[in-house]
């Protein structure tokens, strides 16, 4: 009998969104653990890079929110180590999280999305930048 895949799970990070990733992260490990996957929960840090190369997975699930696990960091760094994963690759990461790349890709080619505006933090203490209801969303992380 062959061994299971070795699958780690990517959750956690130092973004705003960690609450989420950990949550996400936990529920998709238990979901694998259940049909038989070998799991490795790996908390993301700053040595992330030698904890991969210490446990050899043979994929990793990106359950990371926002940067580095949706910019293209994470992906450009597995690229890098040669192990496979889920989550788009790196140079389509790195356009879409960030909204005003993505809708400079999407709109000329046809896609409607909807009209925005970008305006930094400071300014939005002297007024509403547009006429409400409006959503605010930060350039590159995933958060409203």
């Amino acid at each position: 009998m062959s061994e299971p895949i070795h699958v780690a799970v990517l959750m956690g990070g130092w973004s705003k969104e960690r609450p989420v990733s950990l949550m996400s992260g936990n529920g998709v490990a238990d979901a694998l653990e259940k049909v038989g996957y070998r799991v490795s929960r790996v908390d993301m840090d700053r040595n992330i890079a030698a904890t991969l190369a210490d446990r050899k997975p043979d994929v990793g699930f990106n359950a990371l929110h926002g940067v580095p696990g949706e910019d293209g960091s994470v992906q450009g760094m597995l690229d890098l180590m040669g192990i496979r994963y889920t989550h788009s690759g790196m140079g389509t990461s790195v356009i879409a999280i960030d909204k005003e790349l993505t809708k400079q890709r999407l709109v000329p080619a046809g896609i409607p999305m909807p009209k925005g505006k970008m305006v930094s933090s400071e300014s939005l203490y002297s007024g509403d930048p547009l006429t409400r209801p409006y959503v605010l969303k930060p350039v590159n992380e995933g958060s409203s």
